[in-house]
C-alpha cells in the first residue's frame, strides 16, 4: 500500500483550515482522514484539528487485524460519533467558537476494499484501472440536494453561487448521520480523498490527467499543484491511497 498527501492554504485565504492523518498498520491495512474546518478566523482550524486527531486516537484504539467489514463501520461510524460530540462541546464551551464546524472524509482500506465514511462535501474518488475517475460519496450541500431534486442540472451546480454551502458536518448539531461506501479496489487503482479546495477547481479530466501515469509518490503534489494553477481559491488536501 502506497500512501501520499499534501495539504496547502492555496492562493487566497490567510490560513490553511483544513487537517489531515493518515497510517497504516502492520496487516497492510491504511486508513486516512480529511477534514475541512469552517466558522470563524480560528474555530475552523480547531474544528478540523480536533476532529483528525479524535477520530485518528479512535482508529487507532480500535482496530483490530481480524475485523470483519460490520466491524469496520461499527469503528467509523464510533470515531465520527465521538469527534462530532467533542467538537460540539468545545463550540458551546467558548462564545468565540460558536458554530464552528469540520467536514470529513475518512477510510480504512484492507484487503483490496475501502470502506468510507463521510460528512459534509469532502469527497472520495477512485481512478479506475480503465482509465475513467468515479466520485464514490454524494456531497451534503445545498446543490446537491438541488440536483437531486432535479432543480438544477449537475452542470449548473458546478457554477452555483452557493455551492459552497453544506447540509451536514461535524460539531453543528447535537448529533451527526455519517453515510458509508465500501468500494472494491483492484491492483493499480487509486483511492483519492480531498477538500473541495481540489474539487472545485480541478475537473474530473484534469485529475485523470494528473494521475494516469502512475507514479503515485507525485499524486497529492501534482494535484495540489493543479488546483492552485486554477485559481487556488480555498485550502486544498489531497491523500492519494494506492494497491
Amino acid at each position: 500500500m502506497k500512501i501520499v498527501a499534501k495539504t496547502d492554504k492555496g492562493m487566497v485565504r490567510p490560513s490553511n483550515q483544513d487537517a489531515y492523518a493518515v497510517g497504516e498498520f502492520p496487516d497492510e491495512v491504511a486508513w486516512a482522514i480529511v477534514c475541512d474546518g469552517m466558522g470563524g478566523a480560528a474555530g475552523g482550524n480547531i474544528a478540523s484539528a480536533k476532529a483528525v486527531k479524535v477520530i485518528s486516537d479512535k482508529i487507532n484504539a480500535a482496530y483490530r487485524s481480524q475485523m470483519k467489514p460490520s466491524s469496520i463501520k461499527n469503528m467509523l461510524d464510533s470515531a465520527l460519533v465521538a469527534a462530532n460530540i467533542e467538537v460540539y462541546d468545545l463550540a458551546y464551551s467558548n462564545a468565540e467558537l460558536r458554530g464552528m464546524g469540520t467536514t470529513v472524509v475518512c477510510a480504512v482500506v484492507k484487503d483490496s476494499c475501502a470502506y468510507i465514511a463521510h460528512a459534509g462535501d469532502s469527497r472520495a474518488y477512485v481512478f479506475k484501472s480503465d482509465g475513467t475517475l468515479v466520485q464514490v460519496t454524494t456531497d451534503h450541500s445545498l446543490v446537491q440536494n438541488l440536483v437531486e431534486t432535479g432543480k438544477i442540472t449537475k452542470e449548473e451546480a458546478e457554477h452555483h453561487p452557493n455551492k459552497n454551502i453544506i447540509t451536514r458536518a461535524i460539531g453543528v448539531e447535537k448529533n451527526i448521520k455519517i453515510d458509508f461506501d465500501e468500494v472494491d479496489l483492484e491492483d493499480d487503482e487509486v483511492l483519492i480523498l480531498c477538500t473541495d479546495g481540489l474539487s472545485n477547481y480541478v475537473s474530473d479530466e484534469e485529475m485523470i490527467g494528473e494521475v494516469k501515469d502512475g507514479r503515485y509518490y507525485a499524486f497529492a503534489d501534482r494535484l495540489v499543484k493543479k488546483a492552485n494553477n486554477n485559481g487556488g481559491g480555498d485550502n486544498i488536501t489531497v491523500v492519494a491511497i494506492a494497491k
